[in-house]
Order: structure tokens, then sequence, then C-alpha cells
């Protein structure tokens, strides 16, 4: 009682979904400036924008552990990162009564800033010039956004129909 049943294919097709979405940076991609999304993280946040309940709250440790290995940032960033994100959300949720896909966007555009600047605070050394490469992967995440919300919304309305 009180618990929503979730079909087992739900359990870990959101966790699959954002280990695959880790491994796009190792897609072939060639160019002079990285304009890659942080498309793991993306594919997290809209999980838990889409559906709330679909992983527990200490699962983007696993997931951010995962991504550290696969992108190269130095290990503990990525899982340190998306749990402050995944946490502040959770208590947005609390101060929000209600949420529309804009404010979706918003929270999330802002939680994939945050990531980006704290982890290029944590890798790269104060004096580099990597501040314009990180606003194209700030504008390109954000414009992206709504393609992969709308890809998790996909996702879970697949897996409430089996």
């Amino acid at each position: 009682m009180g618990h929503s049943e979730k079909p087992p294919r739900a359990v870990w097709l959101a966790p699959l979904t954002v280990v695959l979405g880790s491994l796009m940076t190792l897609l072939p991609v060639v160019a002079v400036v990285p304009f890659l999304p942080p498309f793991g993280l993306m594919v997290l946040l809209g999980w838990r924008m889409v559906r709330g309940d679909s992983m527990r709250v200490w699962v983007p440790v696993l997931l951010g552990f995962f991504d550290d290995m696969v992108s190269g940032q130095p290990l503990g960033s990525a899982m340190l990162l998306w749990t402050l994100c995944v946490l502040a959300i959770d208590v947005l949720d609390t101060r929000l009564v209600w949420r529309d896909f804009w404010q979706d966007w918003l929270i999330a555009s802002g939680a994939i800033g945050f990531c980006l600047i704290a982890g290029r605070l944590i890798a790269s050394p104060f004096g580099s010039h990597v501040d314009t490469a990180l606003l194209l992967q700030l504008v390109t995440s954000a414009a992206l956004f709504p393609l992969i919300y709308r890809l998790c919304a996909w996702f879970d309305s697949d897996v409430r129909k089996h």
C-alpha cells in the first residue's frame, strides 16, 4: 500500500539509458572545440524530471562513477556533482507546488551549467582559456535538453505500456 507498482523493465531502463548517454563521449567526433554536451548527466536529469521515482537517491553516485571512468574527468567529480544536482532537484520538488516543462528546462539547464562550471574548476587550471568552449558546450546542452526530455518521456510511456 502506498507504493507505486513499477514494471521490472523500468528498474533497469533508466540507469541503462544514463550509462548509454555517458558512453556518447566515446564517439569519434573530430572538433577543434569540445562542444559535446554531457549526455549522461542530461539523461539522468531527463529521467529525474519526467519520473522522479525512476531511480533511488543513491544511484547518481554509481552512475557518476561510471561517467568519471569513461570521460576521463577526475575520479569523484561527477559522483559529487550529479548527486548534488539530484538532491537540489529533490529540495526544489518539496518547495514548488507544481512544475511545467519550462521550469524543468530552466532547472535542468542550471544543473548542467553548475556541473560544467564546477567540473571545469576541478579538472583544469585556473589560467587555462576554456571559458568560450565551456559556454558553447553549455548552450549546446541547454538547446538539446528538450530532445533528451522527450526521449525519456517516450521511454517512460513505453515502459508503462508493458
